[in-house]
């Protein structure tokens, strides 16, 4: 017998306008704009109990409930174990047991404890960052459920939680969904250097277009507040050529006061090797991120209470790409070299290049 969902309810915020946006938001947003990692993090921004329950809440576990609460603990014990063993690394019994799972957020945001704590606590939480994603996947591969079973949960969540933005007021002009088909993974797969299924990451890609500029931020932010917890954004698969991290301070001149407390200094991006897709037009401008979405699978598991399985994760991630865009620059990016059919003309052109290497391909109309 499958248990029924027992996914976490989110409790109402409001939107969260670009002016009172402060160092926390602007951490969150730059991890996206730039997919990084929050491996390379020194402190977390959580301030009262009720930030770090919402956060919890987004990656799926209620820890009011007995069964989340031990899995939490569990990964817990296993990265203090791990430093322990492997690093000889001492973990203070304040960080290794805390009287709530919540305390250790907040004593690696500095909100309780000591500096030395705070430094403790963060070292945890990556590992523990690191064990979450590996059991999220583990229990994905040991489950009876198709990547059309799974896709379609994924759906069914973004666009549930894109009712609830369009509902509480942020102007959203388009949040639509497509699912790649099998010729477009065959093509995209010939055009990478890596030509491996598993380095796709956008079969379920979704296109959020805003009325304008100004609010992009906004509902880049809502969706860290409402769908996706920011630590799961994937590094290193962001295309953004849309909003530059020193265009939003620029833009945004109050986050100026932040930038001595950044955990990367204002140029990071300026180093960084960004060679972005080169079949997109020389103009066209977007912000493709992708994200692990956490999701509860229970109703794919034995109720909690007959549950022998050693290890009782009950969430799965699931790799999904988003694009967001303002509705004056979606516009522009149909017209001319940006073109959708120009993108994929010249993907199709490489592909074509790259299969013929040395051989004669027949032409059209040859046996």
């Amino acid at each position: 017998m499958k248990a029924p969902s027992l996914t976490p309810v989110l409790p109402d915020i409001p939107v969260r306008s670009v002016a009172e946006m402060g160092l926390r938001e602007l951490e969150r947003i730059r991890l996206i704009l730039r997919g990084g990692s929050v491996i390379d993090w020194r402190r977390m921004h959580f301030q009262v109990r009720d930030e770090v329950d919402r956060f919890l809440r987004l990656c799926q576990l209620d820890v009011s409930r007995p069964f989340d609460e031990a899995w939490a603990r569990m990964v817990l014990a296993d990265a203090v174990s791990y430093l322990r063993k492997t690093y000889n690394y001492r973990v203070a019994d304040a960080v290794a047991r805390p009287e709530e799972i919540h305390d250790l957020f907040l004593l690696a945001s500095g909100a309780k404890g000591n500096a030395r704590h705070r430094r403790i606590a963060c070292v945890v939480l990556k590992v523990m960052h690191v064990i979450q994603h590996i059991e999220g996947r583990d229990l994905l591969f040991r489950l009876a459920i198709s990547e059309a079973e799974l896709a379609e949960l994924v759906t069914e969540k973004v666009l549930r939680v894109a009712q609830e933005m369009h509902a509480s007021g942020l102007p959203i002009v388009e949040f639509a969904h497509s699912i790649k088909t099998q010729d477009s993974l065959v093509t995209k797969l010939l055009a990478k250097k890596e030509t491996v299924a598993a380095q796709v990451y956008d079969r379920t890609r979704f296109r959020i277009v805003t009325r304008s500029r100004e609010d992009l931020l906004p509902v880049l932010y809502s969706l860290t507040q409402r769908l996706f917890p920011f630590h799961l954004v994937v590094p290193g698969q962001t295309e953004n050529t849309l909003l530059p991290f020193k265009g939003v301070l620029s833009e945004h001149p109050h986050f100026e006061q932040f930038i001595p407390h950044l955990h990367l200094d204002r140029d990071f991006e300026d180093r960084e090797d960004r060679s972005g897709n080169s079949f997109s037009g020389s103009s066209y401008r977007a912000l493709n991120f992708v994200v692990d979405i956490p999701v509860r699978v229970d109703e794919y598991l034995p109720p909690p209470d007959e549950d022998t399985r050693p290890r009782k994760g009950r969430v799965v991630i699931s790799l999904v790409e988003f694009q967001i865009v303002d509705a004056e620059t979606a516009r522009q990016n149909e017209l001319g070299e940006n073109s959708h059919e120009a993108y994929k003309r010249r993907q199709r052109k490489r592909v074509l290049k790259r299969l013929s290497q040395g051989l004669v391909v027949p032409k059209r109309g040859q046996p």
